[in-house]
């Protein structure tokens, strides 16, 4: 018999297009059920949608390859019967009695059929509602179900203009939709709309009551010592008599691995009339200091397991539920001094910086896997927030799920943009989408579905754009705050007259009615976002360069290595863009078509900025090109976040960047690419985000120091010091005993090499943050530096240079996941021991580790142990004769030379650095961190290349 609780249906789908079944759903679910895999059937991906089922079967090429997409015809061309298909599965299911069952389906794209053993249902359209179908009546006697659901696209799926443009011609505006599958100036269009079954399908089984979307709020008093989880349950009656019923709700905390503490365990009774549906709210729970979630870089993200039964008397258990949650309250105002949106956790404000999401796969091919890979990225970058754009998902638990766990702050908008609803060219679909009805059942839906996930932040209307009005209003007054949420006003207690928090649609998050008002860009609706080109890297520091308090879009370029180039396109894709020379002196880069058509942003922005990538001389050939432009890439993304912390709360309150990644593989505005290997801005992100950092101001040319945490920083020193092509340390300076308040920007001293006598035209800056009492490295920051008005040409010779590297490597193994530890020394010179006071004190990235530390420091240790002759170590010798700077190295992990073969990309994917795209003055030495997952019965090898390593050598 069945047991209580959800069974995922998600193997063994067949599809077929519904233009080659002559059959109907109900034979197809009776006499004619497909059993195999034969034409016109084939293996479905569930989740995702018709053309991934296709592409996963061959019949159409890999739309993100080259040119393939175009080889694919469009439904506008197609008619919305060719991307119309079948979804066939079977299942067991018997119940017993008095027990229930529904069908559910989290997502469906856009509307469909269902037939069950015979018996049709209608699930109704809308790409964001979820549909739940009592099938109890209609499962077959002996266990054995047929499933078939005739899924059909979008109502208005539009038609892509000869130009392109954003969101096409806009028709997608008219239903209830992603709007990117028209295609943007960073996405090609999807063929298919993502017409499919693009999320999960479950049954949940039930006794004769079942819970329905229970929503978890937490109230704070007496300065967060004491806290309160309020909760309401809707409970609905299946049965034809009263049932009496007991419901439980358990509270746990995890203590370490398995082990689990009850803080929390009560009883309440209730009954429920026949067939009727209540709302029930528990008394509220007390707790006293509980564990509080935070955003990344501000704390841990303490998750409790929140779990709910009901038993019904005479039938025992009836229906259960569970779901963690986070002790947190989040508030947010305008902020008087800057004019942004300041936002606030736990009663601590919050810089925000953070970037614009899509969604992870343009074919929605979701999985647990590559969503914790995604947002553990973002948190490897040391970001606190991220948006969901409104032309793309409302995301799906899963992804809330890890964001919850590595704590990132969303924003997540509904399904409006000013392109597509009222304000793009030509203007379109002024009224937004035809079903208001349906858009808000939809928005409705989509809260209960994601309330209860702490690092849900705020809630917005659209992307660039207002819903409608009558839209409008509805929201703003069914995500209505509860009083104790307004962050103007303070409670000793919640007074008994007011309506419990979880009694509300939301309650606890603002909703803003888009994303350029209140608070955002200029507060007012206007087009004062981005740019979204190359930067002059010093423009980011400059008082004039952005004029509101908080950009919610600024974006920049985005190649990745050139393996990802190799491994996505046909050689014709290979070549490097032709640098134009105008007539005012600047260029103008050329791409060759693949790259045009995969959006590729230019390293150059003639009249403003001079060509990035020709500041290190002519790139000769793909790896010449993509090493250069991993360069710019470090500097740009690093200069725009150390340039907007640099006036943090003086001028700022956040800045989110447009893009961090692109469901396809585009080029253009990401740090990570469709493969998942990370370019170097993700690193210089990485670096320029870190809670305690140090800096120089491009601009002035002042050391700076960010302290965002909510601890002064105390007994602290910076030494800078300055090293030239030769390997000599020209210049150098230490600023000891510092203190640096809490969530302060505090300039320490002027860098002033530039204006000695003789300055190098080309020159390396090593910043080091210390404790003083034992010497640890708390941020460690690399500049590669010319003269104003120069260029970095100089560094073309200078990858002649052979700098000798020690490099030690220790690994563990744990089923087909590997963790090693790597030194990596520059061995060209030994420290002076009457020369530079912290010089070469040895520095690892703060990511994981051990929290013990010895009088030298936690990477002394681990470099001593490295010295040892045991333990299974590697030591990898790279041999050199000159003084120098090791420059620009980075790790990647591939298959072993035995597992190669022709043609393949050998890289292993994805690969969480510590750090990576590092430098190494004489003398120095850092310890990365490499996690990943090795493919069953390949080994894995590490190979470092560099700026002076260019052939790329095997160290592990």
């Amino acid at each position: 018999m069945a047991v209580i609780g959800k069974m995922k249906l998600d193997t063994g789908w067949l599809a077929a297009r519904s233009t080659e079944i002559d059959l109907t759903g109900v034979q197809l679910t009776t006499t004619h059920p497909p059993s195999a895999p034969n034409s016109p059937w084939m293996e479905a991906v569930i989740p995702g949608t018709v053309l991934a089922t296709l592409v996963k079967n061959k019949l159409v090429a890999d739309p993100f390859y080259g040119l393939e997409n175009e080889s694919i015809i469009d439904i506008a061309d197609s008619g919305r019967e060719f991307y119309t298909f079948w979804f066939f599965t079977t299942f067991q299911c018997k119940l017993s009695a008095h027990q229930h069952v529904d069908l559910n389906f989290q997502a469906i794209n856009y509307s469909a059929e269902m037939y069950l053993n015979g018996h049709k249902r209608v699930l109704p359209k809308g790409m964001f509602r979820r549909h739940s179908v009592d099938v109890t009546d209609i499962l077959h006697p002996d266990g054995e179900n047929l499933l078939a659901v005739l899924v059909h696209p979008s109502d208005h799926p539009g038609r892509i203009p000869a130009e392109g443009g954003q969101g096409g011609d806009h028709e997608i505006g008219k239903d209830v939709a992603a709007q990117y599958v028209e295609g943007w100036d960073w996405m090609a269009p999807i063929r298919d709309r993502n017409t499919g079954i693009w999320d999960e399908v479950s049954l949940s089984v039930t006794g004769p009551v079942k819970v329905v979307d229970p929503h978890l709020v937490s109230s704070f008093f007496d300065n967060y010592e004491r806290s309160y989880l309020h909760t309401t349950i809707e409970l609905v009656n299946r049965s034809d008599w009263l049932a009496d019923c007991s419901l439980n709700i358990q509270v746990t905390a995890e203590l370490d691995g398995s082990i689990c503490l009850i803080e929390h365990l009560q009883t309440q009774h209730v009954s429920v009339p026949a067939g009727a549906s209540v709302q029930y709210t528990f008394p509220e729970l007390l707790f006293y200091k509980p564990n509080l979630w935070w955003p990344n870089g501000m704390g841990k993200q303490s998750l409790y397991n929140v779990g709910i039964s009901v038993d019904v008397e005479g039938h025992g258990e009836s229906d259960c539920w569970s779901h963690h949650f986070g002790f947190r309250k989040i508030e947010s105002h305008i902020d008087s001094k800057t004019g942004g949106r300041l936002f606030e956790v736990n009663g601590q404000p919050v810089y925000i910086r953070g970037g614009n999401w899509i969604l992870s796969d343009g074919l929605l091919r979701l999985s647990k896997k590559r969503y914790e890979t995604d947002i553990k990225f973002h948190a490897e970058m040391n970001f606190n927030m991220m948006r969901c754009w409104g032309g793309g998902l409302t995301e799906r638990p899963d992804f809330y799920h890890y964001c919850d766990i590595y704590g990132l702050l969303v924003w997540q908008e509904f399904w409006i943009t000013g392109d597509c609803d009222g304000r793009g060219i030509p203007i379109s679909n002024p009224d937004g989408p035809l079903d208001h009805e349906l858009f808000l059942l939809c928005a409705r839906d989509s809260i209960k579905l994601l309330r209860n996930h702490p690092s849900l932040a705020l809630w917005v209307g659209g992307n660039e754009q207002v819903p409608p009005e009558d839209i409008n209003n509805v929201l703003k007054n069914e995500l209505e705050l509860h009083p104790y949420f307004e962050s103007s006003k303070k409670y000793g207690d919640l007074s008994p007259l007011m309506k419990d928090p979880s009694q509300y649609l939301d309650g606890t998050r603002i909703y803003i009615q888009g994303s350029l008002w209140d608070g955002f860009a200029n507060g007012k609706g206007d087009f004062t976002d981005g740019p979204y080109e190359i930067q002059n890297p010093e423009d980011f520091f400059k008082e004039d360069y952005y004029n509101y308090g908080f950009n919610p879009e600024v974006g920049s370029v985005g190649m990745p290595v050139a393996a990802t180039i190799r491994a996505t396109m046909p050689p014709e894709g290979w070549q490097i863009p032709f640098f134009k020379k105008l007539a005012d002196g600047y260029i103008e880069e050329v791409p060759n078509p693949i790259w045009e058509y995969h959006k590729y942003i230019p390293y150059s922005k003639p009249s403003l900025v001079h060509d990035q990538i020709l500041l290190y001389g002519t790139p000769k050939d793909l790896d010449e090109f993509c090493v250069r432009a991993q360069l710019v890439n470090y500097i740009q993304y690093r200069a725009l976040l150390e340039g907007w912390t640099s006036r943090m709360w003086s001028k700022y309150t956040g800045v989110l960047i447009w893009k961090t990644q692109n469901p396809w593989t585009g080029l253009r505005g990401q740090f990570y690419d469709h493969l998942l290997d990370q370019t170097a801005g993700f690193f210089g992100c990485r670096c320029a985000a870190e809670p305690v950092h140090v800096q120089l101001n491009l601009a002035t040319y002042f050391i700076e120091v960010i302290n965002t945490t909510s601890d002064e920083l105390s007994d602290v020193a910076i030494e800078a010091s300055v090293w030239d092509l030769e390997g000599t340390c020209t210049y150098h300076e230490v600023s000891e005993n510092l203190s640096i308040p809490c969530k302060r920007t505090v300039p320490i001293f002027e860098m002033t090499y530039p204006k000695s006598e003789n300055p190098e035209p080309v020159y390396f800056l090593l910043l080091k943050l210390y404790s003083k009492s034992d010497y640890r490295v708390i941020s460690r920051n690399f500049y590669w530096l010319h003269l104003p008005g120069g260029d970095y040409q100089l560094l073309e010779p200078y990858r002649n240079k052979k700098v000798a590297l020690k490099i030690t490597s220790q690994v563990s193994i744990s089923g087909s996941n590997y963790k090693i530890q790597i030194c990596v020394q520059n061995t060209s010179k030994k420290p002076e021991a009457s020369g530079l006071l912290y010089e070469n004190n040895p520095y690892e990235p703060s990511v994981g580790g051990s929290k013990e530390r010895q009088d030298v420091g936690l990477v002394r240790r681990i470099y001593r142990h490295f010295l040892r002759e045991a333990d299974g170590l590697r030591v990898a010798e790279l041999s050199g004769t000159d003084i120098g700077v090791a420059f620009f190295m980075y790790l990647s992990v591939h298959t072993s030379d035995k597992d190669w073969r022709v043609g393949e990309d050998t890289r292993i994917l994805p690969v969480h650095y510590s750090d990576n795209y590092f430098s190494l003055v004489p003398g120095e030495m850092m310890s990365v961190c490499l996690c990943f997952e090795a493919p069953s019965g390949v080994t894995p090898r590490v190979m470092l290349h560099g700026w002076n390593y260019e052939v790329g050598h095997t160290i592990y």
